[in-house]
């Protein structure tokens, strides 16, 4: 419904239109928000949880988009091209994108934090969900007695078998790398990236395939290509869900965090921070595992009641499973990302 014209209305007339307007409610062009995030399952997951009870909640139209990253949110704000109101962003690309000036101050009055741990929580971003990096066995292998630390995925004498590791994600397999020399889970970060980059060296000789994607690392684990792997837990449910012969747990997992953003430019920018504080509150929060595997950023979320107890367990971010796991420190990799990268690619390509 477009606004109602008062042009040329005579005193009472406006009073009728101001009165009509206050009472329609229909979402106008003014209420529409642009939000973009990785496409697939997992923004489906993110429509049933969060976008549709949003727009229904603010009675306002909520568009969608998908990025590809920060490159894409970089080349519209510094083109004064912004098409996005919120975005969705790796928390280490949030943390770059912060450094560079690329997002709008969010506004803490409105967005309720608490619930979120404080590493994401900064003046222009915050977590949304999370991924974790698992260790997965064939169990047709191992039975019940495969590798269980990242030290054991190390033994290649104690475990041997065909090994894969990521190639594409190397914060993810430094940050594994640094508890396979048994570095404790509270330890690892600031990441000593050397002593890292030395321990993949040791297992590089083992790896038979440097995955590059989530689908290639659950199907190098579902044709028996490997016996073992690191793999995102999502993908690691989809195959025990279908019923590959697999095990794995949260124990040593890496935990890497989401964010959003509103781009610096947003026109809608009110109604954009109105909505992603629905985002991350804990009533929706709760809705995510229901329709995907990535966990709530918002620890509150499960005191709601909303998930089911037996679902609880299976969740990365659930607070028994969290104890367990490193979480990424994007402002670590802001600064280091580039350099640890290069080095990291260097070595798996010898």
């Amino acid at each position: 419904m477009k606004r109602l014209c008062t042009h040329g209305m005579g005193i009472h007339g406006m009073a009728i239109a101001g009165l009509l307007a206050t009472v329609a409610v229909p979402a106008s062009a003014a209420d529409t928000i642009t939000v973009a995030s990785w496409g697939g399952t997992y923004q489906e997951a993110q429509t049933k949880a969060f976008f549709d009870p949003t727009a229904k909640e603010l009675g306002i139209t909520i568009k969608q988009d998908t990025t590809n990253g920060l490159d894409d949110v970089r080349l519209q704000v510094t083109g004064n091209a912004v098409k996005w109101d919120i975005t969705e962003l790796g928390a280490d690309e949030c943390a770059r994108g912060s450094k560079e000036g690329l997002f709008e101050k969010l506004d803490y009055n409105v967005i309720d934090k608490s619930g979120i741990n404080p590493k994401l929580v900064h003046g222009d971003w915050v977590g949304i969900s999370y991924t974790s990096v698992v260790l997965i066995y064939r169990t047709d292998v191992f039975g019940d007695k495969g590798p269980k630390t990242w030290a054991d995925f190390w033994d290649v004498e104690k475990f041997p078998g065909r090994r894969a590791l990521s190639g594409s994600q190397s914060t993810e397999t430094l940050s594994v790398a640094a508890l396979a020399k048994g570095i404790p889970i509270d330890k690892v970060y600031p990441v000593d990236i050397d002593g890292a980059l030395q321990s993949v060296d040791k297992i590089r000789g083992h790896i038979d395939a440097w995955w590059t994607s989530g689908a290639q690392a659950m199907q190098l684990v579902k044709d028996g290509e490997v016996d073992m792997a690191s793999i995102w837990n999502g993908r690691a449910g989809t195959l025990k869900k279908e019923g590959a012969p697999v095990s794995f747990s949260f124990d040593q997992g890496v935990l890497t965090a989401d964010c959003m953003v509103i781009p610096k430019g947003s026109k809608n920018k009110d109604i954009a921070m109105k909505a992603l504080a629905r985002f991350v509150s804990p009533e929706l929060q709760a809705n995510l595992p229901l329709y995907v595997d990535n966990g709530p950023a918002n620890q509150k979320a499960f005191e709601t009641g909303k998930i089911p107890p037996e679902r609880i367990k299976d969740i990365n971010s659930a607070p028994e499973n969290v104890k367990k796991q490193v979480l990424q420190d994007p402002e670590f990799w802001r600064d280091t990302l580039v350099e640890a990268t290069e080095k990291f690619n260097n070595l798996i390509q010898q």
